[in-house]
Parts: structure tokens; C-alpha cells; sequence
């Protein structure tokens, strides 16, 4: 580290001192102008290349370095408020790159995983989903913005993660639209430390033998039955909630206080479903979920 600077401090002067060159810079100004020496500015320079927040470009014999688009020096937690515009107008405009960027630029300058998904992510595919809704967006464009979400939400899940063998979930998605909110929930009880396990989109599976496949599917997960295992089941229907509670429950019951059903929804007043919660508010599940744990230990 150069005089003391951590690799974040770091990062956040080469931001400052990049932003506003269109021209490029040389390392040894890069580095004249960071006080860091050169030979420590070079390795600083090809880590962050690799993590995406310079390119560089060599122009006879010389290396000149650029500050990727859409990268912003963020202090979080203060500025979570700032990314997510962002990352909706990125998104809408179809600059892929600079989403991926941002999210990685967020996490490097101290953003959590869980907050980038609860405060950011999530209500983006609320957003979309509504312009969908509304007409402003066909299918195909629909289905873009959502395979951009799923990568900007697979860089994420490659955080590396030392998982609890005591906190386990299953993830499950009734319908097609409510299946990127299931990944983003995988994803964020992945980053607390969770054994997931996401089923994805089961639309098709719902028939009279999802039961007996699912206790199979439990038999295996949950083997000696350690810690808790909580089945998160995501839909846009009543039809949807109702099927994989009425298929799940009996499997709970006989599991025992330990296995847990949450249904995230909008449910109308008339549906008759059973579960530990039900809420469509992925923060409160995520709270409810670590809590039951702590309980249960």
C-alpha cells in the first residue's frame, strides 16, 4: 500500500484523479499525482483493471489508463440512495456494461450485498415489471432488462461465502415473473451466510406429484436435519400460493418445528393459504428468517 493507504483509499483517489481525463493518463502520472510509487501504482493499476474500474489502452510505446464508464466514488451506507437511479437509467438505456460496473464499483467501495439487493435490485424489477404492465415495454425488451438483472445479480452470488450448515432455504418460483425476485432473494440469504437451494421457476412441476418429490428433494438437503430449514415460495397468484402450500405443509408438519414456509405474494382477502409469514416485502423476510434461527439455536 502507498504511504499507508488502504486499497479502498486507493481506489477512491485513482476515481478522482481519472474522471475527468478523456485523454488518458500514464502510470508514472497516475502515480506522480497519487504520491504513490510507481511500482506499487502499476500492481494497484492491474488489479483494478481486472476488476473492471480501468482499461488500458497502449498507444505506440506508451500505456495510457481510463477510467471505465460509470464508475463514482460512493460512501456507503449514506449513499445507496445514488445507485439505484443509476442503475435503473443504465439499465433502461441498455448500457450493460456500466451496470455491471456500478455493481461491482458499489461493492469495492463498501456496499453490502444484501442492501444492493434489497434497496436497489429489487424494486428495479418491480420497475420493469410495471413498465411492462404498462405497455412501455414489450417482451423481448422485458426479458433483456431481466437477463441483465440475473448477471448483475450473479456477480453478487460470487462473493465468496462461508455458508452455516444450520441455516438452510429453499427457494421456489410459482410463475415465470416472480422468478427474478426469487434469484434476488437467493441471492441475498446467500450473502447472509445461507445454505440455498433455488428451484427457480416450478410452474411446470405443479401437478399431484410435486408433494412426494419435494419430501424426496427435503429427504436429500436435509439430511440429519441440522439447524432450520426455511421453504420461501414466490408468486403472482393466489392459484400459485395455494398449490405450494397445501403441498408443502403436510411435509412441515411432519418435520416438525424446524422447517418453516414463508409466501411472498399480494394475495386477494379471499385466498385461504397457511404459512409461518406471509409478505411481499423481501427485507422483512430476510429479518424474519434470521430471527426464527436465533430462536431456534
Amino acid at each position: 500500500m502507498g504511504k499507508g493507504y488502504s486499497a479502498e483509499e486507493i481506489r477512491e483517489k485513482l476515481i478522482s484523479v481519472l474522471k475527468d481525463s478523456e485523454t488518458g493518463m500514464s502510470g508514472v502520472e497516475i502515480s506522480d499525482k497519487m504520491e504513490i510509487s510507481r511500482i506499487t501504482m502499476t500492481k494497484y493499476l492491474k488489479v483494478f483493471a481486472v476488476e473492471g474500474l480501468v482499461r488500458q489502452k497502449n498507444i505506440g510505446n506508451m500505456t495510457l489508463w481510463f477510467l471505465e464508464p460509470g464508475q463514482e466514488s460512493f460512501n456507503f451506507p449514506d449513499d445507496y440512495f445514488k445507485v439505484g437511479p443509476l442503475f435503473l437509467d443504465y439499465l433502461i438505456k441498455g448500457k450493460e456494461d456500466q451496470v455491471y460496473s456500478l455493481i461491482r464499483n458499489s461493492l469495492h467501495s463498501g456496499a453490502t450485498a444484501n442492501r444492493l439487493i434489497i434497496e436497489v435490485i429489487s424494486p428495479t424489477i418491480e420497475l420493469v415489471k410495471n413498465l411492462f404492465d404498462e405497455g412501455k415495454i414489450g417482451s423481448a425488451e422485458q426479458n433483456l432488462l431481466r437477463t441483465t438483472i440475473s448477471k448483475s445479480l450473479q456477480i453478487l452470488n460470487q462473493i465468496p461465502i462461508v455458508a452455516d450448515p444450520k441455516k438452510n432455504i429453499v427457494v421456489i418460483s410459482a410463475d415465470f415473473h416472480s422468478s427474478l425476485l426469487a434469484e434476488a432473494a437467493s441471492t441475498a440469504f446467500h450473502s447472509d451466510g445461507w445454505q440455498v437451494s433455488h428451484l427457480g421457476d416450478m410452474s411446470s412441476a405443479i401437478n399431484v406429484l410435486f408433494d412426494l418429490d419435494f419430501q424426496k428433494l427435503v429427504g436429500k438437503i436435509w439430511k440429519q436435519k441440522p439447524g432450520i430449514l426455511i421453504v420461501l415460495v414466490f408468486s403472482e397468484t393466489d392459484a400459485g400460493l395455494n398449490f405450494f402450500a397445501d403441498s408443502i405443509n403436510p411435509i412441515k408438519i411432519k418435520s416438525g418445528k424446524r422447517m418453516k414456509l414463508i409466501l411472498c405474494g399480494n394475495p386477494s382477502k379471499k385466498a385461504k393459504n397457511s404459512s409461518d409469514l406471509l409478505t411481499d416485502k423481501l427485507d422483512e423476510i430476510i429479518q424474519w428468517s434470521q430471527t426464527v434461527y436465533q430462536n431456534l439455536k
